[in-house]
């Protein structure tokens, strides 16, 4: 078997592809390695004959493996994942802000800081004093509602 020869070469590559998967990690790259490995093997057994069959099995081979098996392998092995909270509101309602500039009376905005940052502010209608702390109730548009501190 000589490195020219077709079977070599699908052997080859798949052994390399299923390698690189602990370089590439991912659960992918070792289901291309092993339809790669697996089309070497028909091809030295003979039942596949010809590059197109070889390329066609090395196709749905690799998509079958990766469908049918990848849930399967992360289950077993695992891996970092973590469901985080993707609602930014949920996370600043309830904090306490510092107020910079006088938010109200009425619907004249203010600026709060909050997390390092200063943000415009709306209040309920009544008069929050430059100084003051306030609790922030949500987020409008690019505005914090907030209500005085109790």
């Amino acid at each position: 078997m000589s490195l020219s020869d077709p079977v070599a070469i699908w052997l080859i590559a798949g052994i390399v592809l299923m390698l690189a998967e602990l370089i590439i990690p991912g659960g992918i790259v070792v289901f291309i390695g092993l339809g790669a490995f697996l089309t070497g093997g028909l091809l030295f057994v003979g039942i596949i004959d010809t590059w197109v069959s070889a390329w066609l099995f090395f196709f749905i081979a690799t998509m079958v493996l990766i469908f049918a098996f990848r849930g399967v392998t992360q289950k077993l092995v695992g891996g970092d994942s973590h469901i985080a909270n993707t609602d930014e509101n949920l996370d600043i309602y309830g904090k306490t802000a510092l107020v910079i500039e006088t938010i109200g009376p009425g619907e004249n905005p203010g600026r709060i800081e909050f997390q390092g940052t200063q943000w415009p502010a709306l209040g309920d209608g009544q008069e929050i004093q430059t100084g003051s702390e306030v609790t922030i109730v949500c987020h409008e548009n690019i505005s914090l509602l907030v209500e005085p501190k109790k």
